[in-house]
């Protein structure tokens, strides 16, 4: 039975995965309340591009505001009943994290203990919020799924992810607040991160210079299309969790609870070599790449796999974009924000 969605509230409305989000449930009628505090991580200038179209749309309203600001959340709270709130605001990167541990605990940890305070103060009908493949860490049992045990993290931002999950089943248990996390594997499409692997091989080949290629390509990733992760998120805020009476405590499973809460991989369920997506890239593109091969880096792990049983089974939806599609409406897409024609090798990143 879906829940009824008149007002809800998307943080990190700026981003990419908040963007997309913010104008799908626009598109379905709803009012949206977004939410970003427009840090500089990466290219202020993208995250108000996406704004500017936003504000075009009828029923959006924009807040500037920083999650770890508790007085300013408890106010935005208090003025509001949200029906749902879907918190995609995090800082990002996992190699970041090994620089600027500080932005993950403020962001992360302080920043989501203001969001669950202010739902469940609030009476919010269902929290749905953003985890990540990164959780897996050690893991090498392979597709991961939500109920393997997820105790070994190997980056600050992963160690933060799994924190967030269990903030949220505590919320759950104690407060009765219907609780989903969401794992998702590496979303790429138009509107994307600067900071992304295939953002950044994009903008180096067409300038002409290397790229860098970790653990000498020897990598695999479960590469998520952008319009495949929103489908996932929007049918997933319409069915609130209950608890499962199934739960054993003896035998407890990671990926259910006695409590109203739930967690889904969001991903295209296949696994991709990373040279292969390279060579998507290039085929996009028109042009080799110049390929940096560079040792693993720290935090990084060498290949996700999306088990996406659970999401195909509660929600009917199993994404399926292929990267030869995704990669051309991405590579469409960059030509034209960034205005980078067929035959040009420099520029790329002029704009904004």
């Amino acid at each position: 039975m879906h829940m009824k969605l008149d007002k809800v509230l998307v943080t990190g409305a700026a981003g990419f995965i908040g963007f997309f989000l913010c104008r799908k449930l626009l598109a379905e009628g709803i009012e949206v309340v977004g939410l970003d505090n427009l840090n500089t991580y990466y290219d202020p200038g993208l995250k108000q591009a996406r704004l500017d179209l936003l504000h075009h749309e009828k029923g959006f309203r924009f807040v500037r505001l920083d999650l770890a600001d508790r007085a300013s959340m408890e106010g935005l709270f208090a003025a509001n009943r949200f029906a749902a709130v879907v918190n995609l605001a995090a800082q990002a990167g996992v190699r970041y994290s090994l620089k600027n541990p500080q932005a993950y605990i403020d962001t992360n940890l302080v920043g989501f203990g203001n969001v669950l305070e202010g739902c469940r103060h609030t009476g919010v009908g269902h929290l749905v919020f953003a985890s990540s493949s990164s959780v897996y860490g050690a893991n090498t049992r392979v597709p991961f799924s939500v109920h393997h045990n997820v105790d070994h993290p190997v980056s600050l931002y992963a160690a933060t992810k799994k924190a967030n999950e269990l903030m949220a089943h505590s919320y759950s248990h104690l407060y009765g607040l219907p609780a989903t996390g969401l794992r998702f594997f590496t979303v790429y499409g138009p509107w994307g991160r600067p900071d992304m692997a295939y953002f950044l091989f994009t903008k180096a080949i067409l300038e002409g210079r290397p790229i860098d290629v970790f653990n000498h390509g020897r990598m695999k990733r479960d590469f998520t299309y952008i319009d495949d992760i929103i489908e996932g998120v929007w049918q997933v805020i319409r069915r609130p969790p209950q608890p499962d009476p199934a739960w054993d405590a003896e035998r407890a499973d990671p990926g259910t609870s006695s409590a109203a809460y739930r967690l889904y991989n969001i991903g295209n369920n296949k696994q991709v070599d990373l040279l292969h997506f390279i060579e998507v890239l290039e085929n996009c593109l028109g042009r080799k790449a110049v390929k940096n091969f560079l040792p693993m880096q720290p935090g990084d792990v060498r290949g996700t796999y999306a088990d996406v049983d659970d999401l195909s089974r509660d929600v009917g939806f199993r994404p399926d974009t292929p990267v030869e599609e995704g990669l051309a409406h991405f590579i469409s897409w960059y030509r034209d924000h960034y205005r980078v024609g067929l035959a040009e090798a420099g520029g790329a990143g002029s704009r904004n």
